[in-house]
């Protein structure tokens, strides 16, 4: 099937995304307009302690109206690379460096509507060096086994950690070993 994009405008343009109506030509010749929510790239870190402990963050996201139990997460600066990018992020959320990162996989949060591409890192190897956290976020840190975590015994209502945790999942089960 081929989709022709034959034209965008911004329509909105914030601090963390832009919206955009695409303007496309469908494959039976008719032209239908989206609505497409352009937002940097981005990343998950699934920070795994000595101890096998992962560490979330717990901070109020206004969707969700309520705070919620998260991995550590942030967007990528313009020409920022994702793996520095996860690197920097785990020392602002956690206050820890990672002595090792791995990258598990990528996908699309919410493609339906967005453009936001994430990647996930699974962070090891993990010493106190924190970096200054933004000045809008307010985190409490919470270490949480990873036996319980995949075990489903932590109610966890956040879909970008509900699927770094499952592209993190066969790892952590080595680590249990």
């Amino acid at each position: 099937m081929i989709f022709e994009e034959l034209k965008r405008d911004t329509v909105y343009q914030g601090r963390a995304f832009g919206v955009q109506v695409v303007h496309l030509r469908l494959p039976d010749d008719r032209v239908r307009d989206y609505d497409l929510v352009h937002h940097m790239p981005s990343v998950t870190i699934v920070p795994l302690d000595e101890k096998g402990r992962l560490l979330f963050v717990r901070q109020f996201r206004l969707g969700a109206g309520e705070e919620l139990l998260e991995l550590p997460a942030g967007v990528m600066e313009a020409g920022e690379e994702p793996l520095a990018c996860a690197e920097r992020e785990v020392r602002e959320e956690t206050g820890y460096a990672a002595g090792k990162m791995e990258l598990l996989g990528d996908f699309y949060l919410a493609p339906g509507y967005s453009d936001e591409h994430m990647y996930v890192y699974l962070a090891t190897g993990l010493q106190p060096d924190p970096l200054k956290q933004d000045d809008d976020e307010f985190l409490e840190l919470e270490a949480i086994p990873a036996g319980e975590v995949l075990a489903g015994r932590n109610t966890l209502h956040d879909s970008k950690t509900l699927a770094a945790l499952l592209l993190a999942q066969p790892r952590l089960l080595e680590a249990r070993k």
